[in-house]
């Protein structure tokens, strides 16, 4: 199939599957005689594969690894323990995120929570943004 129906048929622009062949996380496919590019099912699967995984939150690095580790799997030489440790560390990943996000909500609730009584004054929410200290620069002065 040719790069418009791999498009089509995955869900994803055709930029998209340029983008994953120059990272190198897409082989680049058999040219037919004319140099269209000529996909197979394999390679709709794999684009399947990389959208969701990205839309899961997973990087493309980490996706090459799992494709690798699927490819020693068909080998019989990877190990569960080594998959479960990509998947775990992932999990660490998205639990600090959370955190993160759990962290800036609650700042932003109270933020919100402060009254506007002066109309002519500035904004309270822009102001304490404005008036807190950077995460950034706090880390640096440390």
């Amino acid at each position: 199939m040719r790069i418009a129906e791999l498009s089509r048929r995955a869900g994803v622009k055709v930029s998209t599957i340029r983008y994953y062949e120059r990272c190198s996380v897409l082989p680049e496919p058999d040219r037919t005689g004319t140099g269209y590019r000529d996909y197979d099912e394999e390679s709709l699967r794999y684009v399947r594969f990389l959208r969701r995984g990205q839309e899961l939150g997973f990087t493309l690095a980490e996706l090459a690894e799992f494709a690798g580790y699927s490819a020693q799997a068909r080998r019989g030489t990877v190990s569960r323990a080594d998959v479960a440790a990509v998947a775990e560390a992932k999990l660490r990943d998205l639990d600090s995120r959370i955190d993160d996000l759990r962290r800036t909500r609650a700042a932003v609730q109270s933020l919100l929570a402060v009254e506007c009584i002066d109309p002519d004054a500035p904004c309270p929410v822009v102001s304490a943004l404005a008036d807190a200290p950077s995460s950034a620069r706090a880390n640096r002065s440390a």
